[in-house]
């Protein structure tokens, strides 16, 4: 087996694993119709738009640039993170303009790299790195892991999500100190200690005890 099936393959092995981590932490349920996450921070309807945004996104870019460019759209909360390579400073602003007119879409931070898109086995050293992340997330203790979305390119990891700036600065640490990490860049919305109080459901009630009567 060459380098590239080996790398392919950990790299479907480790997103596998991190896909079972997060659903079995974070299991969608269908209430009247409407998906409820467990600890997603944003509204359905935001993770609907966000799901919408990288779907019509993808498709205007591979209509604009058919040939020798890349693009990962990854979107949160509306906000939007834009990855890969294009050949040129006037591509790369192009890149931008064209999710710029996608609906819904509230912000673009645009990591386009000037250069010739990455080959498989960089790919599939990112998606492997990817998994490391997640699972490094899930195992930290002190930080919700589905809290952050994670995204690697070019073997930098890009963090994003609704976090205080605790979570913030603990899950960029975590993210460092996972193996094959070059660099970790924040694309954090970052919300105050009371935002995320409010966030939380309430506790459910517990039910009155039954009176006792004497005989």
């Amino acid at each position: 087996m060459n380098l590239t099936s080996r790398m392919t393959r950990s790299a479907f092995l480790l997103s596998l694993l991190a896909s079972g981590l997060a659903l079995s932490a974070c299991a969608p349920l269908l209430v009247g119709g409407a998906v409820l996450v467990g600890v997603d921070r944003r509204t359905s309807g935001a993770q609907l738009e966000d799901q919408g945004i990288e779907l019509r996104a993808a498709s205007r870019l591979r209509e604009r640039f058919p040939n020798n460019a890349r693009f990962e759209i990854a979107s949160f909360n509306r906000r939007v993170l834009l990855l890969g390579e294009v050949a040129n400073e006037s591509d790369k602003q192009a890149a931008e303009q064209i999710v710029a007119q996608v609906d819904n879409v509230q912000s673009i931070v645009n990591e386009l790299d000037i250069s010739g898109p990455v080959g498989l086995t960089q790919r599939a050293n990112d998606s492997v790195i990817t998994g490391r992340v997640r699972l490094a997330l899930t195992q930290a203790p002190d930080i919700v892991a589905n809290a952050y979305k994670v995204v690697t390119n070019r073997s930098t990891v890009y963090l994003m999500g609704r976090v205080t700036q605790r979570e913030a600065d603990r899950g960029a640490e975590v993210a460092r100190a996972v193996g094959g990490v070059a660099k970790v860049v924040r694309s954090f919305e970052v919300i105050t200690e009371e935002e995320l109080t409010r966030m939380r459901p309430p506790a459910p009630q517990q039910p009155a005890a039954p009176a006792t009567t004497k005989p």
